[in-house]
């Protein structure tokens, strides 16, 4: 849309529309803003060096794989304990199925963080272990148990705080 000013110059004018949620209502939001002639390319800056995106495939699969609840509970488990068969860990655990500790348990021996040993008897018995890397992982996930636990109070402040505005929300609808 176009609109004539005094000098008879044209403004490019655009009308954005921002669809906002809340729970299961949807509104729109008009907003009207100046268009600019061209998009100025904002450059990202960073405190990392630049990467190659091989590296950051790489990098976000083994994250995806390794930032699970699975792996950090068995890693847990692995630490404070040392060495234990399948059904101990499945104990020690809890609701984890058979399958799931299974698929994370070789999950993890693939990717080099646990040590599987299986013994020559009848029946077979088979232990898990931490590798070294397993134990690196161990160490910085320690520093995020360590955050959440010194912060704990201040998530449970900001949910309740979260539930008093979305309380508020819905009883003014």
């Amino acid at each position: 849309m176009f609109i004539a000013t005094p000098k008879k110059q044209p403004i490019s004018l655009a009308l954005l529309w921002k669809v906002g949620t809340f729970w299961n209502y949807t509104y729109p939001q008009e907003t009207i803003m100046n268009a600019p002639a061209k998009k100025k390319k904002i450059q990202r800056q960073s405190r990392y060096p630049e990467t190659t995106p091989e590296v950051d495939r790489i990098v976000r699969e083994i994250i995806g794989r390794l930032a699970d609840k699975w792996t950090m509970l068995i890693l847990e488990n692995l630490e404070e304990y040392g060495r234990a068969r399948f059904t101990v860990l499945s104990q020690r655990i809890g609701d984890v199925s058979q399958k799931m500790l299974t698929k994370t348990l070789r999950q993890m021996e693939s990717d080099g963080l646990v040590k599987r040993t299986v013994f020559p008897v009848v029946p077979p018995r088979v232990e898990y272990e931490l590798t070294e890397l397993g134990e690196g992982l161990t160490a910085a996930f320690c520093g995020v148990w360590i955050w959440a636990e010194a912060n704990h109070d201040k998530i449970e402040a900001a949910r309740v705080a979260f539930q008093k505005v979305k309380q508020e929300n819905t009883s003014g609808l």
